[in-house]
């Protein structure tokens, strides 16, 4: 099973102190760091997918989509937007996926607070980490949003970057959110609640691609 590299770190830790316990403290006293180093090769994840095919902007991040709505703008996309929300539980894989073909524009982290990841204000004061693309004619703005638990995002692009539908650009270390922005009319495919997948799920529709 393919790992993100940024889980080695965390899955040598506790393997080493999972066999430091064993010869030092006992097989007991090993039970806590191997459930640990077996919790970090699960949380870290990274399977291998398809997107589909056919028009529309895929979701970035698996998990919960916990809201969906019109926006005046955020920084630093310009103008009105349609944006789509996604919380991922410590349970998600948290490999971060481009929602459609395009250019990365800009790539711009935001210094902020660590509030619940599924509190609205969380996009707005949280530490995050905001990638705008060009995606043909239009621009698309994807914030990866750090958590109470997850303090530290990753995104492995640059300006001028080409990002293919679905390639991996990204993950953001335990649960926290992804907040998607859309052009806005685009056709949400989808509701607060629903379940969704990075990769593979059809968040919107431009109604010219329908």
């Amino acid at each position: 099973m393919r790992l993100a590299p940024e889980g080695y770190p965390f899955i040598g830790i506790f393997s080493a102190l999972t066999i430091v316990a064993v010869f030092v403290l006992g097989p007991p006293a090993a039970l806590l760091p191997l459930v640990l180093a077996l919790f970090m090769v699960y949380f870290f994840r990274d399977p291998e997918r398809t997107p589909p095919p056919g028009p529309g902007f895929l979701s970035a991040a698996d998990g919960t989509v916990i809201g969906v709505g019109p926006v005046s703008g955020a920084v630093p996309l310009e103008g009105p937007a349609t944006k789509i929300s996604v919380f991922m539980s410590a349970f998600n894989v948290h490999v971060n996926r481009c929602p459609c073909d395009g250019e990365v524009l800009s790539v711009t982290r935001r210094p902020g607070r660590f509030l619940a990841a599924f509190r609205e204000e969380a996009s707005e004061r949280n530490e995050s980490i905001a990638m705008l693309l060009r995606c043909g004619e239009h621009q698309v703005l994807v914030r990866q949003v750090a958590g109470v638990m997850a303090r530290r995002a990753v995104n492995r692009t640059k300006p001028g970057d080409r990002l293919g539908r679905g390639e991996r650009f990204g993950i953001i270390k335990f649960s926290s959110r992804l907040d998607h922005y859309f052009p806005p009319g685009v056709r949400v495919r989808v509701k607060p609640g629903e379940k969704v997948k990075a990769g593979l799920t059809v968040l919107a529709v431009l109604p010219e691609a329908q």
